[in-house]
C-alpha cells in the first residue's frame, strides 16, 4: 500500500508545474496543457483521498472530472484553431496586441 503522502507530493508537483506553465508560457497550446496538469493534480487528490472512503466517492467524482476535462479540451482546441485561423499566430501576447 502506497502512503497517501506520496500521492500528495506528486499531486503538488503536478499542480506546481501546471501553474508555472500557465504563468510562464505564452503559447496557447502550452497554456492549455498547463491547465490540464492542474486538473490532473486535482483528480489525483480525489483518488488518493478516496482510498480512505469505502464508498469510493472520490473515484466516481474523478470520472466526472475526466469527462468534463475532455469536453473542455475539445472546446478549447476548437477555439484555439479559430484564433489561429483569424490571427495567424498562437502566441497570447500577439493575439492581445492584434485585438486592439
Amino acid at each position: 500500500m502506497i502512503p497517501i503522502q506520496h500521492y500528495l507530493i506528486i499531486s503538488s508537483l503536478l499542480f506546481s508545474i501546471g501553474v508555472a506553465i500557465v504563468i510562464a508560457k505564452r503559447n496557447i497550446i502550452l497554456v492549455l496543457a498547463g491547465i490540464e496538469l492542474i486538473l490532473n493534480a486535482a483528480m489525483l487528490n480525489f483518488v488518493a483521498f478516496s482510498t480512505q472512503d469505502p464508498m469510493l466517492k472520490g473515484q466516481i467524482f474523478t470520472l466526472f472530472i475526466m469527462v468534463i476535462a475532455a469536453a473542455e479540451a475539445t472546446v478549447a482546441l476548437a477555439i484555439i484553431i479559430q484564433v489561429f485561423k483569424h490571427f495567424k499566430t498562437s502566441n497570447l501576447d500577439e493575439v492581445n496586441k492584434l485585438k486592439d
